[in-house]
């Protein structure tokens, strides 16, 4: 389906659909019930970390699931509420209420629709590695903190949002803990570790969750003593049915406090959904359209909160177990929705008996899975400008939250990127002599004679404003202390030109002439060709004196040479 103009929208579930089989059914039906069971302890688990009850985490991953499914641009994306959120839905809650978090929500909804609109979908994937690699460090770092007070029973109440006080409060009450809240911690990070070593397709979390509930409620019933709290004891009655659709009330002031954090679940959702897709390109051979992915995101993103659900994206470890269980099209993420409906509607009461401890297990084990340490160690072996925007990003959103550390980690990464580029690009300056060849592959050599009063510069990388006042320092710096009488500026290599380089390119232009130093641009492309005609350099030296080749811009230049020369001497 291609909506009409520019607009690239095309689900892959209509595509799919198109001579779909029954037995390709059977085979998404598998991987969809798989990945429905094992979406369930990780939606409540991600909800009540966010700050939420587990039945708004299964409202998300029921209504975002469907929509991402039904509507993105991947075959096997299962989305759904994910770790990388807990952090800015939880500071969210904090400050502006379930309101503002569903404002929030729909507004980066918009945007993330909007950056389909606008082929956005390819750029969003260039965002530097190490920025990714370190806010997702900071991410596992900070869900790892959070889950301390459920895993240790520390039973704190109003424990700070923020990093060191945060901790602060734990070292002062680690007196406290309640062995029988640890262990149930303990057991349940064991049994996951180990169950992946009798089966890799058994979720490992859903298994601890069934274990442990099991052993607890039997212990509470033979042992008077034994007591450990559970998801029933701090959210009560749970609803069993989708909540009914709301409306929110908005006002220029709402949406200028939450627009910044519209825009970072916008650009982590579209970071993680995109990774997401791309690691399950790699796996299954498909192609995402990326556009239609976050179109598809966005939509999800704008509907949920209208009942009460909380930012979603694709989830990676969802997303592989669809593939890993035979999921190939859309209808497998269908199946997982529908399979998170069917136990939300019957099973919500056995949630009530799930301990907080084995909970909070689950989530460190995510924690641990989402830090990526690895990926880190071999980061460190990488150029020091990568390491300090990893190390920076890192910090920040651990110290202070993601919204900083993206912005901050974005502007280092382009400020470094621009060093890089400036350093190496090279500008070169040649005389009496020039080998045409120099620099190309071809194998014979032609010199051309350059006549003295002939500078030739040769600018090797892209004229943007990183590199134009660079030039400008080295056109300024005539070679012997002699003034020349033509000025060859060669571009072969200058693939384009922005307004600062142009802006300089004229200042130049206009300083030589007026003291007498007539200007030759030799190797333009058709590209910055059409730059310059734009900016109306061609009046300034003529359009003749834009050359496609250096020898008809040398040529040019010595013949200007030489008619100064003659001129000079007949005034003699």
């Amino acid at each position: 389906m291609k909506i009409s103009g520019s607009i690239d929208f095309r689900p892959k579930l209509i595509s799919a659909l198109h001579n779909y089989t029954m037995s390709e059914f059977r085979r998404d039906a598998i991987a969809g019930i798989v990945v429905g069971i094992v979406a369930l302890p990780l939606a409540i688990a991600f909800a009540i970390a966010s700050g939420v009850s587990p039945a708004v985490g299964l409202t998300t991953a029921v209504i975002g699931g469907f929509l991402v499914s039904a509507l993105g641009g991947n075959s096997v994306q299962i989305g759904g509420p994910t770790g990388a959120f807990i952090v800015i839905v939880y500071t969210i809650l904090q400050q502006y209420g379930l309101t503002g978090l569903g404002i929030a929500t729909f507004m980066a909804g918009l945007i993330l629709v909007l950056m389909g609109i606008f082929h956005l979908g390819t750029v969003i994937k260039f965002i530097p590695y190490p920025i990714v690699v370190g806010f997702t460090a900071g991410i596992a770092l900070t869900i790892f903190s959070t889950q301390i007070n459920d895993f240790m029973g520390l039973g704190l109440e109003d424990v700070p949002g923020q990093f060191i006080p945060k901790w602060g409060m734990y070292f002062r009450n680690f007196g406290n803990t309640s062995l029988t809240a640890l262990c149930v911690g303990l057991a349940s990070i064991a049994i996951m570790v180990f169950t992946p070593r009798i089966s890799k397709k058994l979720p490992g979390a859903l298994i601890a969750i069934i274990l442990v509930t099991a052993a607890c409620y039997v212990l509470n019933e033979l042992l008077p003593g034994f007591k450990v709290e559970t998801i029933g004891d701090r959210f009560h009655d749970m609803p069993t049915d989708l909540p009914a659709p709301h409306t929110f009330s908005l006002d220029m002031a709402t949406i200028n406090n939450l627009l910044p954090w519209a825009f970072t679940i916008a650009v982590l959702g579209a970071i993680e959904s995109l990774l997401s897709a791309t690691v399950a390109d790699g796996v299954t051979g498909s192609r995402t359209n990326s556009n239609t992915e976050l179109i598809g995101q966005g939509i999800a993103n704008a509907v949920v909160p209208f009942f009460g659900g909380i930012p979603v994206t694709g989830a990676i470890a969802r997303t592989m177990t669809n593939i890993s269980n035979g999921g190939r099209t859309p209808v497998a993420g269908v199946v997982h929705a529908a399979v998170l409906l069917l136990i939300f509607l019957f099973a919500m009461p056995l949630i009530n008996f799930v301990p907080m401890a084995c909970l909070a297990a689950v989530l460190i084990v995510v924690a641990y899975n989402m830090s990526g340490w690895r990926t880190i160690r071999a980061l460190l072996r990488t150029p020091k400008s990568d390491i300090a925007v990893l190390a920076v990003t890192f910090f920040l959103t651990v110290i202070f939250d993601l919204t900083i550390a993206i912005e901050i980690g974005l502007l280092l990464a382009m400020i470094l990127f621009l060093r890089r580029v400036t350093e190496n690009t090279q500008i070169k300056v040649y005389s009496e002599h020039l080998d045409v060849a120099a620099g190309t592959d071809l194998p014979g050599h032609e010199v051309l004679d350059v006549m003295p009063g002939v500078s030739i510069y040769e600018i090797d990388g892209p004229f943007f404003f990183g590199v134009a006042t660079k030039f400008d320092e080295m056109m300024r710096h005539t070679p012997g202390n002699a003034k020349p009488i033509v000025r060859i500026i060669r571009m072969r290599k200058v693939s384009f030109i922005d307004a600062t380089g142009l802006h300089n390119l004229e200042i130049l232009i206009r300083s030589s002439q007026s003291e007498g130093i007539d200007i030759v641009l030799s190797g333009v492309n058709e590209n910055v060709r059409a730059s310059l005609l734009h900016a109306g350099i061609d009046r300034l030296v003529g359009v003749d004196h834009i050359c496609d080749h250096i020898i008809r811009a040398v040529m040019m230049a010595n013949a200007i040479v030489s008619a100064r020369k003659k001129s000079a001497a007949h005034q003699q």
